[in-house]
């Protein structure tokens, strides 16, 4: 170690280390510590001068920069350039695909749109093949001679009730069979008004028919209740020899008869069941005891409700459709007999001039007579494309009504009425009714004497208008009845039970208690207040929305329609005018229907699934009550025509994608 200066030391065996020299400066107060390295020979500090740099310096790293600038610029110019270049090249050659591609799609398109036009002809055909299917069923009625009215015709209608109406005396196995006749007019009677376009539908022809139907619907019904009585009058001759009162069952395959007349009114026979069956009643003491008679008259049909309205379209639109083509006609027939007269007049004035030469004017007058031929011949052709393109408007017109959603909600309805909107009757109709026991057949001397009752049968009123005579409270307890469900009904949930209300002339809820029901069995039992009509009831929208449907083709002319909702699957085939029932799976069981294997045209098969329980389609008030996305009516019928035009040769599927887009579009699998 060795002392350097103001006392500072350093090391001397490292003589490469640097070193500091500390030294004070003085410069007025101030003073500052001074940096000295080895072998540097000065002092760097804040106070060393630095190079200074001239003008033409600057100035020269100014146009440096500059340059360098500008050829930047330079560069992405021309990068830019090149790339727009090449884009415009891109879009020139994908422009030019692309009008290629237009063409032959214009091109293909054109020749489509004449295809198609010819293939829409099918509808106007269609329908009009329908209206002489519907001109020769008439004749083949008037051909017949079979004795039954044409329903149609308002004067045999008339005829056949007046006639039927002078009938007495007869029983009810004659009812019955005339019954068949009877519900065979109102079935006509109600597909005239289903089937019938409704511009061909008059307003005073559908009053008409309705009449018809009502005035029939009560006639039937009237003539049951005089067999009834006929057959009560002898219930001591065909009293039962255990209980010794009468027990009757008739059936048949649309009404089914069960009575009972209480003749011993003993007070413990209090429960009635109808032998081989499980159908019967629980009466209180005040019935057993009563000279009553109660009759379930099971009719398989529903006469009870009230006829659902007959959709027609708006008049505007139809006389506006009518008058348009009306007046291209006119005009067209009237420029056609002008140029036809004004041919002739020339032909006229040429024969005039030239009457001696006679070869010349029996050759015109043969090309008259062509040309008018040919002129009449172009009319003809002209007023049939004409009368096809009305058919075609009211066609698409009467199609458009189907699929048109009602803007109006039905009627308001209170708590306990039904909405036959919303639900839909099955099985039929149970008429529940306690009678009063009419004068019984005595047979005297070899003759069987009777009391008719001018009044004819009535109904004993249960429970009485006044219970002031009664001493206790519950003499008049609800009566419990047992019936059978109708065995080629499907119930998808447990069946409600509604009675009718004749005063409000609609069904409703409340009166029925302590409803059960066994699926296994069939049976239904429930605690009535009062007696009278019942039916069962079930959601008709039961199986809307679906899951999911296919459109597959069979053969030419030939599909099988496939309908998966949350309870079953329905398979349905198609062929030209008809549709059948191929199979209905239940829970991954097939089901055997009645209607399966039986082809029906469209209008009858849809009612025969309704009847059946298999309801799928809805009605113009379904949207009220089935949450769905809703089409505008226009776009969804272009989409069933253009479906049914290729139906023979493509499937279809149903899209989830379809309950996205708007309603403005359809989506479906291809």
């Amino acid at each position: 170690m060795r002392q350097i200066g103001g006392g500072a030391t350093i090391d001397s065996a490292s003589p490469s280390r640097s070193y500091f020299t500390e030294k004070r400066v003085g410069l007025g107060n101030n003073s500052y510590l001074g940096l000295s390295l080895p072998g540097s020979g000065g002092r760097v500090g804040s106070g060393s001068k630095k190079k200074k740099v001239t003008k033409a310096e600057r100035l020269k790293l100014l146009q440096e920069e500059e340059e360098r600038r500008l050829k930047e610029e330079e560069e992405a110019r021309l990068k830019y350039e090149k790339e727009e270049m090449e884009r415009l090249e891109i879009q020139r050659i994908e422009k030019e695909k692309w009008n290629r591609l237009e063409a032959k799609d214009l091109e293909r398109r054109n020749e489509e749109l004449e295809e198609l036009y010819l293939l829409e002809r099918c509808f106007p055909e269609a329908e009009k093949l329908k209206q002489e299917t519907r001109r020769l069923s008439q004749w083949k009625h008037y051909i017949q001679c079979d004795g039954s009215p044409d329903p149609s015709i308002a004067q045999e209608m008339n005829t056949f009730i007046s006639l039927w109406k002078e009938k007495t005396n007869e029983t009810f196995e004659e009812v019955i069979e005339k019954s068949k006749v009877v519900l065979n007019l109102i079935e006509k009677l109600k597909f005239i008004l289903l089937e019938t376009p409704p511009c061909d539908l008059q307003d005073k022809n559908i009053i008409q028919y309705q009449e018809s139907i009502l005035q029939l619907q009560e006639l039937l019904h009237l003539k049951f209740n005089v067999a009834t009585e006929i057959l009560l009058r002898q219930a001591s001759t065909l009293a039962d020899l255990d209980s010794g009162n009468m027990e009757k069952v008739i059936k048949d395959e649309n009404v089914t008869l069960y009575v009972w007349a209480n003749l011993k009114k003993n007070p413990r026979h209090r429960s009635v069941r109808f032998s081989e069956t499980q159908i019967g009643f629980e009466i209180p003491r005040i019935l057993a005891t009563s000279d009553i008679a109660v009759r379930l008259l099971h009719s398989h049909y529903d006469h009870v409700s009230a006829l659902h309205p007959v959709s027609t379209p708006s008049k505007e639109h139809t006389s506006s459709v009518t008058e348009l083509v009306k007046d291209d006609v006119e005009n067209v027939e009237k420029a056609i007999s002008k140029e036809v007269e004004e041919e002739s007049k020339q032909q006229e004035k040429q024969s005039h001039l030239i009457q001696e030469e006679k070869l010349k004017v029996e050759e015109e007058q043969d090309d008259i007579e062509v040309k008018m031929s040919s002129a009449e011949e172009e009319s003809e052709a002209i007023k049939c494309e004409l009368e096809m393109k009305v058919l075609s408007e009211t066609v698409s017109a009467a199609q458009l009504l189907l699929v048109e959603n009602s803007s109006e909600k039905p009627d308001f309805f209170e708590n306990d009425m039904v909405d036959l909107f919303q639900f839909t009757t099955l099985g039929g109709v149970y008429h529940l009714d306690i009678l009063e026991l009419p004068p019984q057949c005595k047979p005297v001397k070899g003759w069987m004497i009777v009391e008719i009752l001018k009044e004819g049968l009535q109904k004993y009123t249960y429970p009485p208008e006044t219970t002031e005579d009664f001493e206790t409270e519950n003499a008049f307890p609800p009566i419990e009845v047992t019936l059978e469900v109708h065995e080629n009904v499907i119930f998808f949930e447990n069946p409600m039970v509604v009675r009718w209300d004749a005063e409000g002339k609609h069904w409703r809820t409340d009166g029925i208690s302590n409803v059960s029901y066994k699926p296994k069995e069939r049976l239904v039992t429930f605690s009535l207040d009062t007696f009278g009509p019942v039916t069962l009831i079930q959601d008709a929208h039961i199986n809307m929305p679906y899951q999911s449907w296919e459109l597959r083709p069979l053969d030419v002319n030939k599909v099988l329609l496939t309908v998966t909702t949350v309870f079953t699957e329905i398979q349905i085939q198609i062929k030209e005018n008809l549709c059948m029932l191929s199979s209905v799976k239940l829970k991954d069981k097939k089901h055997i229907s009645i209607l399966e294997g039986t082809w029906m045209t469209p209008i009858p098969f849809i009612i025969a699934l309704k009847e059946a329980g298999l309801n799928i389609f809805p009605t113009r008030y379904s949207h009220f009550y089935v949450v769905i996305n809703n089409k505008v009516p226009l776009v969804e019928v272009k989409a069933y025509r253009q479906m049914a035009l290729l139906s023979s040769t493509f499937a279809f599927g149903w899209s989830k994608w379809n309950l996205l887009c708007n309603s403005t579009k359809v989506v479906f699998k291809v």
